[in-house]
């Protein structure tokens, strides 16, 4: 599917995420990256298989809870 040079990451792969945009739609929420993937923002993805990825912000020092 990815005619770039050097190919992006497949939509397996763990880097799926660094692969060009093919549309971006911020207004409605994702976009599409030329590996097949629609990735959503709220960090959520859809691979191409029908497979979903939860969102998967990460979290910072002020969400971070810690055990005493």
């Amino acid at each position: 599917m990815c005619q770039h040079k050097p190919p992006c990451p497949t939509a397996e792969s763990a880097d799926r995420e660094a692969a060009h945009l093919v549309a971006h739609f911020p207004e409605q929420g994702w976009s599409l990256l030329c590996n097949g993937v629609l990735l959503f923002e709220d960090t959520g993805e859809l691979l191409p298989d029908g497979k979903v990825i939860a969102p998967h912000r990460p979290l910072d020092s002020e969400q971070v809870i810690t055990a005493a």
